[in-house]
């Protein structure tokens, strides 16, 4: 996501019994580069999102771990560490521009759509280069 983009959120908020359960999703810009090919991609993101607040001096707010739960503020509920988890829990490993993306040529760093059909690159291990001077009796 470009730092500073604008998201936008759609999110309910459910009192319960021990604190206040917010749902919803968050979309937003995505851009970054191919994991393949190194391209610039963009993309929206749009991802699902569920928390628990506990209310101060609950059971579940003396209960458990301060990073088990999400904790009331008095009043506030601060969203942006789940909210930063989710989108960062969903974002892909190795991004690509599309599924079949062929990438990079390993020679010459090219990417292999842009070459022509049959591109190779003819490297011999410099250890049996001797080898292509032994003339056969077939030549």
């Amino acid at each position: 996501m470009p730092q500073g983009a604008e998201l936008d959120l759609q999110l309910r908020m459910e009192s319960v019994s021990e604190g206040v359960l917010v749902s919803g999703t968050v979309t937003g810009p995505l851009t970054g580069e191919c994991g393949r090919c190194l391209r610039p991609i963009s993309d929206t993101l749009d991802v699902p999102f569920q928390e628990f607040y506990a209310y101060e001096h609950s059971t579940t707010d003396e209960t458990t771990d301060e990073d088990e739960v999400g904790r009331l503020q008095g009043d506030l509920i601060n969203l942006e560490p789940a909210l930063r988890d989710s989108v960062v829990l969903s974002l892909a490993a190795n991004p690509v521009c599309r599924e079949d993306c062929p990438g990079l040529c390993p020679e010459c760093g090219v990417p292999i759509d842009e070459l022509p059909a049959g591109h190779t690159h003819d490297q011999v291990d410099p250890r049996w280069a001797a080898l292509s001077q032994i003339k056969t009796s077939e030549e």
